[in-house]
Order: structure tokens, then C-alpha cells, then sequence
């Protein structure tokens, strides 16, 4: 054999053995392409990007911190209202706690009219008399106003040592004079006692006629 044929024999043996398959041939499969490396990225510039937002959130908090924001109240709640009892020019003689009844003649009983302190107010000028004002718990709303007239006399409540009953000929509670009959009990002998003290200083001092 020459060589010229060597060579062609050698040529023809090399193109029958397969070749590894390329890249295209898996593509025509649906292959994937093999993915390239990726580059690393610069981390310094992450360091500057994060420097940057810090920044900003630092910038925006001082911001946030620097806004100074002033509420006016509407309501000054700070201004006392003055509540008129109609007892400012009188003073306060003797305080006392108790239950006010009122009897009815019609259905004759008794039907209570309410519980709070019971006062002796004197005026301080003007006549110097002395009157019984009485105001219910949480309304204070007046439940007997009268005057302690000379004529006025109590009376033991039958059963009863802590009560006493007496008729009161103008009673203006309700805002009208009214002729009433009143029964008074308290929570113990010793203050029904001071009470009736103090009604009887109280009918003489408005014997008295002031000039």
C-alpha cells in the first residue's frame, strides 16, 4: 500500500469515529446551555450602596426628630366655673347627717324626700337669721329650706329616740312657701340630740327683732 492510500484509510477511519455531541445538538433537545460563572461582584460598591441608604435613613430620622409639632387645646380646662348655692353670705352654725321624711295627708303616710346633710345657715349680714337648708346625695337637690320660726317645736317620733317631727308653716324647697310636716331621723341618740340643741338656740336668736 502506497502511502497516498495509507493516509486516505487513515482519514476515513477517523471521520467514522463519533464525535462528542456540541452544545447545539442539546439545545435542539431542550437542553439547557450549560450557565457561564458569574462574575463576582464588586462588594465594595455593596458597602457604598448600604453606606447610602443609611444616610438617608439617618437624614430622615433627624428630620423626624426636628419636627416640632404644637396642639392648642380648644377647651381651656384649666378655668374653674363658678357654681352659686345662694349660701355665700351665711355661714355654716352646725352640720349634720340625716334622712328628711315629708306626711302626706292625703294618703296620710310618710314618704321620704330624701338623704344628705342637714344645715343651720345664719345670714352674716342683713337680719342674722337662722334657716334649715337640706340637699340630697350626688343631686343636692334642696329637699327642705325654712326658716327656724319661734313658733316651731319638736316633737319625739313615737318608738324612736334618733327622730324627731315638727310643722313648718312655709317650707320654699320647691320653690313656693308650703305649710309641710316633716319627720327627721338620725344615725344615733347623740346627734338627734345636738340637732335638737342647736334648733332651739336657733328659735330664740330669731326672736330677736334686728333693728
Amino acid at each position: 500500500m502506497s502511502n497516498s492510500e495509507a493516509g486516505k484509510a487513515t482519514t476515513s477511519e477517523e471521520s467514522q469515529i463519533s464525535k462528542p455531541p456540541s452544545a447545539n445538538v442539546f439545545s435542539m433537545f431542550g437542553a439547557k446551555k450549560e450557565k457561564k460563572e458569574e462574575e463576582p461582584k464588586d462588594e465594595s460598591n455593596k458597602e457604598k450602596e448600604s453606606d447610602k441608604k443609611a444616610g438617608k435613613d439617618e437624614e430622615g430620622a433627624e428630620e423626624e426628630e426636628e419636627v416640632d409639632v404644637e396642639f392648642t387645646p380648644v377647651i381651656h380646662l384649666d378655668k374653674k366655673v363658678e357654681v352659686k348655692t345662694n349660701e355665700e353670705d351665711e355661714e355654716v352654725v352646725y352640720k349634720v347627717r340625716a334622712k328628711l321624711f315629708r306626711f302626706h295627708a292625703d294618703t296620710k303616710e310618710w314618704k321620704e324626700r330624701g338623704t344628705g346633710d342637714v344645715k343651720f345657715l345664719k345670714q352674716k349680714e342683713v337680719n342674722g337669721k337662722t334657716r334649715i337648708v337640706m340637699r340630697r346625695d350626688k343631686t343636692l337637690k334642696i329637699c327642705a329650706n325654712h326658716l327656724i320660726s319661734p313658733d316651731y317645736e319638736l316633737k319625739p317620733n313615737i318608738g324612736s329616740d334618733r327622730s324627731w317631727v315638727y310643722t313648718v308653716t312655709a317650707d320654699v324647697s320647691e320653690g313656693v312657701p308650703e305649710a309641710q310636716t316633716l319627720a327627721i331621723r338620725f344615725g344615733n341618740k347623740e346627734n338627734a340630740d345636738l340637732f335638737k340643741k342647736h334648733f332651739d338656740e336657733a328659735k330664740k336668736a330669731n326672736a330677736v327683732k334686728k333693728e
